[in-house]
This record gives structure tokens, C-alpha cells and sequence, in this order.
């Protein structure tokens, strides 16, 4: 009876002994994860998710998300290739493809990404123009990923996609930005309102032209704006005046300044005083020769 109990103790104890390794050997790995299992200090395998088991004391386990992460880009202050100061910042979107290179061949790959990229930003200020900046942003991104992404392969990360944020200027430089948008909105104002104006002018030239070869248009259209004058219930209508009658006038008063005022000629029935003798003689010729 005493050998069955002690026998039982036993068993009993090493199932206990064998329940706590097992619970002190099992894992369990999320859907995200996976799982680099290290034997005695080198890499055994890597475990998908579920439930991995584990010698306790010999086997050690590192987790590692495969989810894309999303890392900020600090703002970095640099100096393009037109010689302005910028302040830019940017995001970055990565994820592990290979967790044993992601471990192994790279002591924390957030830091490095994050490295990478803050020195990837400052070098593509550098090669980049204000306006490679401000509006052609998807290539300074697809250069930007690819100087990222060389060296992240070799660490078992892929670089997704690389954005730029945001892009701060100088406030002086924002006010000379204005300017300039300004005066361009005003030179395209002005060049439209002057095409307006050829294309005016062609067209009253064509219908000059019209009104030229038939003379009786000129007197219709003038009838015709005074009925659309007329219609919006004036007081006052207006009448165009030839501008050649105008033109006739002044001539007309040039002249006259010119050549003096004109000297108007007696009537035949005034005589000058001076020839009353010569005229008296000439009535009585008549009875003296009788």
C-alpha cells in the first residue's frame, strides 16, 4: 500500500512538474506576428500564429509585428538648390517582410528606419528647387522611397510608400511668393483683356467692312439703337452727330481766321459822295445841247 502511494506521489508530482513546463514553454503568436524562436542563441526557426511550444530555459522566443507601421519624419531645416531655407517633414510607411534579417542583421530597425529617413529628407532638400517642392511632389516621393528602401531591404524591411507633409517658408519669402502671384494674375489679366480687345477690334473691322459695301446697314443699325435706347424708358435720347460735319466746321472757321473778316459790296444805288458834280452834269448834258 505504502509502494502504490509513494508511486502515486510520484506520478502525480511529475505531471505537476510536467504542467508547469509546458505552461512555462508555450507561446502564443497574434495573426500580425511572427515568431523567431532562438535555440542555445541561434535562430531555430520562425513560427507562424497559433500556439508555439517551447523548451523552457533553451529555446527564446522574439516577437515581431508585421503590421505596416507609420513613422513620423521630424521636421528637418535645409537649404535648396536655389539657395532658400525650408523646414520640411514627412511620414513614412514600412512593414517586415523578413523577421530574422529584421532581428538579426540590425540592432533596433525602428531607429535605423527613422535615421535613414531623417537623412534621406535633408539630402533631397538639397538637390531639389522651391518648386520641385511646393508642386511636384510625387517624384521628390518615389526618390525619396528609393533612397529609403536600399537600405531597409537589407534589414528585412520594405518601404510601402514615402510622403512629404508639409513644406514651411521664411515669412519674407512668403510675401515675395505673393508678389509674384499677384503680378502673374495681373499680366494674364491684362493679356486677356487685350486679346478681347484684337478680337473686337476684327470683328468691328468685318462688319465695317459690311456696313461699307451697303450703305443703307449704317442707316438700319442707327434705327435700330435708337429703338433699344428708346425701349428703356429715357428721358433723354441720345443722337449720334457726324463726325465729318464737326470736321467741315472747323475748317470752314480756319479759314475765315486766316484770310480775315470780308469786305461786303455797296448796293448800285449808293454812289460816293464825291462824284454828286459828275452826276448833276451828266442829267442837265441833255439841255445845253438843245
Amino acid at each position: 500500500m505504502d509502494v502504490l502511494f509513494i508511486l502515486l506521489a510520484w506520478l502525480a508530482a511529475v505531471a505537476v512538474i510536467a504542467g508547469v513546463v509546458a505552461a512555462a514553454g508555450t507561446r502564443v503568436v497574434a495573426q500580425y506576428e511572427r515568431g523567431v524562436v532562438f535555440r542555445l542563441g541561434r535562430v531555430r526557426t520562425v513560427r507562424d500564429p497559433g500556439i508555439a511550444m517551447l523548451i523552457p530555459g533553451v529555446d527564446k522566443m522574439r516577437k515581431i509585428s508585421t503590421q505596416v507601421i507609420t513613422m513620423p519624419v521630424p521636421a528637418q531645416d535645409g537649404i535648396t538648390r536655389d539657395n532658400v531655407t525650408v523646414r520640411v517633414d514627412a511620414v513614412v510607411y514600412f512593414r517586415v517582410v523578413d523577421p530574422i534579417r529584421a532581428i538579426v542583421e540590425v540592432q533596433n530597425y525602428l531607429f535605423a528606419i527613422a535615421q535613414v529617413a531623417q537623412t534621406s529628407l535633408r539630402s533631397i532638400i538639397g538637390k531639389s528647387e522651391l518648386d520641385d517642392l511646393l508642386s511636384n511632389r510625387e517624384q521628390l516621393n518615389r526618390g525619396l522611397e528609393l533612397m529609403i528602401d536600399n537600405p531597409a531591404l537589407s534589414w528585412g524591411v520594405h518601404i510601402d510608400r514615402v510622403e512629404i507633409k508639409d513644406v514651411a517658408l521664411p515669412d519674407s519669402m512668403k510675401r515675395s511668393m505673393s508678389r509674384q502671384a499677384e503680378a502673374e494674375r495681373e499680366r494674364r489679366a491684362r493679356i486677356i483683356s487685350a486679346e478681347g480687345e484684337f478680337q473686337a477690334s476684327q470683328r468691328l473691322a468685318e462688319a465695317a467692312a459690311n456696313m461699307s459695301k451697303a450703305p443703307a446697314a449704317l442707316q438700319l443699325r442707327f434705327l435700330e439703337t435708337v429703338v433699344q435706347v428708346a425701349a428703356e424708358k429715357n428721358s433723354t435720347l441720345v443722337l449720334p452727330f457726324p463726325v465729318e460735319l464737326l470736321r467741315f466746321l472747323e475748317r470752314v472757321d480756319s479759314q475765315e481766321t486766316r484770310s480775315g473778316p470780308a469786305e461786303r459790296p455797296l448796293p448800285e444805288t449808293v454812289k460816293p459822295a464825291g462824284d454828286t458834280a459828275n452826276t448833276s452834269d451828266a442829267l442837265d448834258a441833255p439841255d445845253r445841247r438843245g
